[in-house]
């Protein structure tokens, strides 16, 4: 495994990131196919051992109990809190990212992890509701009284992420370190202004969806698997651009032939060798670790990056919440075709 910083914070990290959206108590309103908390105990235990020190989370996540089990898998597996990065967030609560909003759902987050500081601490999405003055004040006095090391943030615009930086620094409040946003071979739209604006602020990325879901992970766009036939929220990121998707899913499919490797590995070394520091990626066995392990020594030469790059077209935007009284620009997009989950819409409201 090699190891980069977190932006500006100085704090290590592999690169690669447990995504913690795959642990938890299944939900059958969202997500049915998470894992317990034995299986949450053997994949973190075994991407620990295979160099692997980021784990990413969400006080959202399967109804709190994603961070339970991280938190009792961490325990059990007798790893010490200070050779873990742990990272979660807050958006989808009550008050959003209003102060007192903030500074409940920090403290039930550090409960349920069992721990009594977070590394990173993420503002989930931008609310639209809450002054940014408000929350940025309000994220940087729990990094003031020691809960949180730094801060990051997930979707929004990138006007919105510049103005929160620019809050931050002439108040002198702490500003992000940390963006992790939608981005992957499938949806590159963060590329016109998203990383151009974090790179200015000297932020590590952290994607999440490097897989796109498993659409990047397989030759056929749909799978069997209990997550594609019950994950709409997948359903609603991913299916409409199907026709503009797969002549890029078939060129990862050949390029992981050549190098005699699995899809996944190619998936994952484009976003390394686009600079990215730690993609987020969740496991639900702890052999899918190790192809993401592989992956990090992968190098593709730019040729190949080039090929895979070449058929992409814009994509209607999927991630940022949509400003009030506007047509959502995201979390809408409708399947067009039918049967299994294609039949069904649901707002996106995770991730």
């Amino acid at each position: 495994m090699r190891y980069t910083k977190l932006g500006r914070s100085g704090i290590e990290v592999s690169h690669i990131c447990v995504g913690g959206m795959s642990f938890g108590a299944p939900d059958v309103k969202n997500h049915e196919w998470t894992i317990g908390p034995e299986d949450t105990e053997h994949v973190i235990r075994h991407a620990f051992e295979q160099g692997i020190n980021y784990i990413d989370t969400a006080n959202c996540y399967a109804l709190g109990t994603s961070e339970e089990y991280i938190g009792r898998a961490l325990r059990h597996a007798g790893i010490a809190r200070d050779q873990v990065v742990l990272q979660s967030k807050v958006y989808f609560n009550e008050g959003h990212l209003s102060a007192e909003a903030i500074r409940r759902e920090i403290d039930g987050t550090l409960r349920r992890l069992g721990t009594d500081y977070l590394d990173v601490y993420m503002m989930h999405r931008f609310d639209y509701g809450t002054p940014i003055e408000e929350t940025m004040q309000a994220l940087d006095g729990l990094v003031r009284a020691g809960k949180v090391r730094a801060l990051g943030a997930s979707e929004m615009y990138a006007y919105q992420l510049h103005n929160m930086q620019v809050a931050a620094a002439e108040n002198g409040w702490e500003p992000f370190s940390v963006m992790q946003c939608h981005y992957n071979l499938l949806y590159r739209e963060d590329e016109r202004e998203m990383i151009p604006v974090c790179r200015q602020y000297g932020m590590a990325l952290t994607p999440y969806s490097p897989l796109a879901s498993g659409h990047l992970a397989r030759k056929s766009w749909d799978s069997d698997s209990l997550r594609s036939r019950t994950d709409l929220t997948m359903a609603d990121k991913y299916n409409r651009a199907e026709p503009l998707d797969m002549p890029i899913i078939d060129r990862v499919a050949e390029l992981a032939a050549r190098h005699g490797v699995p899809m996944a590995q190619i998936a994952i070394a484009w976003h390394l060798c686009r600079g990215v520091e730690s993609p987020t990626l969740g496991f639900s066995k702890p052999g899918r670790v190790d192809d993401a392990v592989a992956a990090v020594d992968l190098r593709l030469a730019k040729e190949e990056m080039d090929w895979l790059e070449e058929p992409y077209l814009p994509h209607e935007l999927v991630g940022p919440l949509a400003r009030p009284g506007e047509k959502p620009l995201a979390g809408t997009i409708r399947p067009v075709a039918t049967g299994g989950v294609r039949g069904k819409a649901k707002d996106e409201t995770r991730g």
